[in-house]
């Protein structure tokens, strides 16, 4: 147990984050990663160690490279989670197609398992970059009189991408199966806040505790997509196909720079990080619920689980 610090100790920042499934809570510390899923009563939880950051190559580790490695990183072990985690739903509630079936009576179960991951990741970048690169630049396309008006162009463009992700997740936000996601969501960042200002993980102590967290991976896909339209300011061209290109093109740079920014305001605490970080927070009001104390219970077991046992090694 975490014992409590003195009142006037200041609060630390963690590198743990955390991501909601489907009744559970993935965890992910600097050497572990829980998942603790709600089954039933009781909980079921699966625990792996992580390859460390330093592990990896030198190239890897360098500013900008990082970010894209860490995002790729991410979403992989993401959709491997939220795979896990709807496996443990009881049978009658878990759905599987015919493509399902077709796999797992060709390639085995494991195969079959891998497969769908697979399929799924490809399926999430294909359908980020439909809504949030390719159909924004088409729409503005169509609007007369935009010929050489780069910036305007550009503007419109970043608009577009803006209201097709707000009413994305307005609407996500409104599906009943989607609120219990984003409850357990708010139970995550309740439970890295209370475990920030050094109170013991109870729920009494997580329940108080904001659901709006600063680095969130939420607000991290609206920075993308701020600095997506200065990225593409340098974009000079009226060719629709060729803009379509010359966005996918800057992708990497614009996650890289992201990361870096969201890192750096995750380090410092000052009126501007504050400005920074608020928009972000202010979406959450969409992508994170008040949670039962079940999940909470599940948020605060998968972080004991992934926290060092060197104190301090997982400070920001």
């Amino acid at each position: 147990m975490i014992k409590e610090k003195d009142k006037g100790a200041a609060c630390f920042r963690t590198t743990i984050g955390g991501q909601a499934l489907i009744e559970g809570i993935m965890m992910r510390g600097p050497e572990k990663q829980a998942i603790v899923c709600r089954t039933g009563e009781d909980m079921t939880e699966k625990v792996e160690d992580l390859r460390l950051g330093s592990s990896r190559p030198k190239i890897l580790r360098l500013p900008l490279i990082r970010g894209v490695v860490t995002f790729g990183d991410s979403m992989v072990k993401g959709v491997r989670a939220i795979t896990y985690s709807a496996s443990l739903l009881p049978e009658e509630e878990q759905e599987k197609d015919k493509l399902d079936l077709w796999l797992e009576n060709k390639l085995g179960s494991e195969k079959a398992e891998k497969a769908v991951i697979a399929v799924a990741a490809v399926l999430g970048i294909a359908l980020a970059l439909g809504l949030l690169i390719f159909l924004p630049t088409l729409l503005v396309s169509f609007i007369p009189g935009l010929e050489s008006r780069f910036m305007l162009r550009n503007l419109l463009e970043g608009l577009v991408k803006l209201v097709i992700f707000f009413c994305y997740l307005w609407l996500c936000s409104r599906m009943s199966e989607m609120k219990r996601l984003f409850a357990y969501h708010g139970a995550e960042h309740k439970t890295i806040f209370c475990y920030e200002k050094g109170l013991p993980l109870t729920v009494e102590n997580v329940r108080p505790q904001s659901r709006f967290h600063p680095r969130c991976g939420t607000s991290f896909l609206l920075v993308v997509i701020i600095i997506g339209l200065f990225a593409g300011m340098l974009i000079q061209l009226d060719n629709t196909a060729l803009r379509m290109l010359c966005r996918l093109a800057l992708l990497p740079a614009v996650v890289a720079l992201s990361y870096e920014l969201n890192r750096w305001v995750g380090r410092h605490d000052n009126v501007l990080t504050a400005v920074l970080s608020w928009p972000g927070k202010q979406l959450q009001r969409l992508t994170t619920n008040e949670p039962e104390d079940g999940m909470i219970e599940c948020a605060i077991r998968a972080l004991e689980l992934v926290i060092p046992e060197e104190k301090g090694a997982d400070e920001w």
